[in-house]
């Protein structure tokens, strides 16, 4: 392959075909189901430019990604250790990582995400940072809720977003009883 290039690869998830869409330094696109690969409009060709695009219909190309999916999905797996290709700007990458660290099945608030980035007045630019995240799931912002505790804001639909949540948190109920926690 030459060395500016993407692959797509869809993987059938329980919300739906995801696609997933790795490069030379990793993972730089995971769209869910009903949402374009390069949405926002431009995506990849904006932030990769004159990369080349190819489907990957085996999924050779990112077969880490595909097992730890695999594993996420059956439970088993409760954070990623995968390499990221992300672009953005420094508060992105800053509230990406942010979003990174809240653990599996809790949540938190924009405003906790806005005070760990030193930024606590920007609460919407954080929300604009959240939404505008490569690789949902794998940097999972489905975990950031309203300060009151309501389900806001979530690019795929908010049934996707309680969807994982639930799936989370029924998850960590399951491993805590298994465990003896």
């Amino acid at each position: 392959m030459p060395a500016n290039w993407l692959s797509i690869t869809h993987y059938p998830s329980p919300l739906g075909p995801l696609a997933v869409v790795t490069g030379p330094a990793g993972l730089c696109r995971l769209a869910f189901p009903g949402e374009k690969p390069d949405a926002p409009p431009s995506y990849l060709a904006q932030k990769f430019p004159g990369a080349t695009i190819n489907v990957d219909e085996n999924g050779s190309s990112c077969r880490e990604v595909l097992r730890q999916l695999d594993e996420y999905f059956a439970g088993r797996r409760f954070s990623f250790s995968l390499p990221l290709d992300l672009r953005g700007t420094p508060f992105q990458l800053a509230v990406w990582s942010a979003l990174q660290r809240i653990p599996y099945g809790t949540t938190c608030s924009y405003s906790d995400i806005a005070l760990v980035t030193g930024r606590p007045g920007a609460v919407r630019a954080v929300g604009q940072a959240i939404g505008r995240n490569p690789v949902g799931i794998i940097i999972p912002c489905h975990r950031v809720i309203g300060k009151d505790g309501r389900l806001v804001g979530f690019g795929s639909g908010l049934a996707t977003k309680e969807w994982l949540l639930n799936f989370e948190e029924s998850n960590l109920k399951t491993n805590q009883t298994l465990t003896g926690r």
